[in-house]
């Protein structure tokens, strides 16, 4: 379980999150952390937030974001706003390491996710994109299904095939989530 003042790492995407506060500790408002990304480094793919509002404050380097249709190169003071169910992807749009403030409200099991998605993929359980295998993203996106969905793909749809691949996915042993060895760490 992520705390305040806890980092994780996704080594695939180049992304590093230090957490500020915590759905616990804001009774699940909102969560607060730093973005780290490496030059190269990025997201894991367009998504959609359909519940969530995501303000992103560049605080070091240059911030690219896709927002729908409109496409934003931010820097340091700049903020984007990212309203549910906009269709969304960020990058570092710069050479050095970019740094950028993220609120995500309300919170949900926004934590749960990431430490999902960047543990399984600091344990090495992931594609080379840092995506887990069919079976087992059925699993954890059904789960999350709330969180975080496909922005193509209409999500009636995305539901309908989720449901039997999460099925077959848990009857195969994967679980919703996931807290592995290349997990947190705690910097406080």
């Amino acid at each position: 379980m992520i705390r305040a003042g806890d980092s994780i790492v996704n080594p695939v995407t180049g992304e590093r999150l230090v957490f500020e506060l915590t759905s616990r500790d804001t009774d699940g408002a909102y969560t607060l952390f730093d973005t780290y990304v490496e030059p190269g480094g990025a997201v894991l793919s367009a998504h959609v937030h359909p519940h969530q509002t995501e303000i992103f404050t560049v605080v070091e380097g240059r911030l690219g974001v896709k927002r729908g249709r409109e496409k934003l190169e931010l820097g340091p003071g700049e903020v984007a706003m990212i309203d549910p169910g906009t269709p969304h992807k960020f990058w570092n749009a710069g050479a050095t390491t970019l740094r950028f403030r993220a609120e995500v409200r309300p919170a949900l099991e926004f934590e749960s996710l990431i430490e999902t998605m960047f543990g399984l993929a600091a344990d090495g359980k992931t594609n080379r994109k840092g995506m887990p295998g069919p079976l087992r993203l059925a699993v954890i996106a059904n789960h999350h299904f709330d969180v975080v969905r496909l922005p193509a793909i209409p999500h009636a749809l995305q539901k309908a095939a989720l449901v039997p691949g999460a099925l077959l996915g848990r009857a195969l042993g994967y679980a919703a989530t996931y807290e592995g060895v290349g997990g947190i760490t705690a910097t406080a």
